[in-house]
């Protein structure tokens, strides 16, 4: 069965929670020193159907071990969730974060490297045939 496509809502309402997860991470309110210490992008916050859960995306940069990062974050998710609810009085209920690695731009480098690879470009490549 394919997976279901987010909503509307649940896409708005997960843009808003990233603006306000990078707000409180951009004025360095997590006192963790690994947080503090390293810049975090958030690319996505998927909501659950019932937007009770939010999904965040990240990327650490500058980093040796990305999975600290998320466990730090992992580790203050309640702290977070509290200072992120001024922001998001709108809604009806708090959701939970949970931390995950975005490994969707390690993922385009390994289909850039295949499409650049002798096999791929041979193949796709004009080898002036059929424009006669």
């Amino acid at each position: 069965m394919a997976e279901k496509l987010p909503s509307q809502r649940q896409l708005r309402v997960g843009e808003q929670v990233r603006h306000a997860l990078s707000d409180v991470l951009l004025r360095g309110e997590v006192r963790d020193e690994l947080i503090e210490n390293t810049v975090i992008s958030i690319s996505e916050v998927r909501m659950s159907p019932d937007l009770k859960i939010a999904t965040a995306f990240i990327s650490p940069l500058g980093v040796k071990d990305n999975q600290a990062v998320v466990k730090a974050l992992a580790r203050n998710a309640k702290f977070i969730r509290g200072r992120v609810s001024g922001a998001l009085k709108q809604m009806k209920y708090m959701p939970q974060f949970r931390f995950r690695l975005d490994t969707s731009f390690d993922n385009m480098a390994k289909i850039d490297e295949l499409l650049r690879s002798p096999e791929v470009s041979r193949d796709l490549g004009d080898d002036g045939e059929g424009d006669e």
